[in-house]
């Protein structure tokens, strides 16, 4: 970290309102899920054995749920509210598997700015390329707060 270095802040609450829309779409790639993998050290075989895969109701592998978790909460600190955001609570349906290679549309909605609470209400529904629900959620998500200067001081009471 750099100490004094300008950053993007994300919105402020005060900048936010009800009805705002953000879509995000996404291709999974196997350098996606390899990196995912890796990190996790999941080695369900229900995401990267094709043969296991093929006998099971889902024919082929499957993308890990939380991956698709992963690019909503990544779209919410880039974008919207974005950078100094923080994810409080989630409530998220999978409505059907993902397979590798799918492109997937997100789109967001912010259904509730709560300012007493320093909150925003967002829905989020993905589907696939094809139109499936593949995602249902809701997040509430504290948006950045102002930030203090670093090099501003009123007082140096110790000194």
């Amino acid at each position: 970290m750099l100490l004094g270095k300008k950053r993007k802040i994300g919105r402020m609450i005060e900048e936010i309102t009800a009805g705002e829309k953000l879509e995000v779409t996404e291709k999974i790639e196997d350098r996606d899920l390899l990196l995912y993998l890796g990190l996790s050290n999941d080695n369900n075989p229900l995401f990267i054995q094709h043969d296991y895969a093929a006998m099971t109701p889902f024919k082929k592998p499957i993308v890990p749920q939380i991956m698709l978790l992963a690019i909503v909460t990544g779209a919410i600190s880039k974008y919207l509210p974005g950078p100094g955001s923080s994810i409080k609570k989630h409530n998220v349906t999978y409505a059907n598997p993902v397979h590798h290679y799918e492109t997937l549309h997100f789109q967001f909605e912010v259904v509730d700015v709560l300012r007493e609470n320093h909150e925003v209400v967002i829905n989020v529904n993905g589907t696939n390329e094809k139109g499936d629900a593949i995602l249902e959620g809701q997040f509430t998500v504290s948006p950045p707060y102002p930030v203090k200067s670093l090099t501003k001081t009123t007082s140096f009471d110790n000194f």
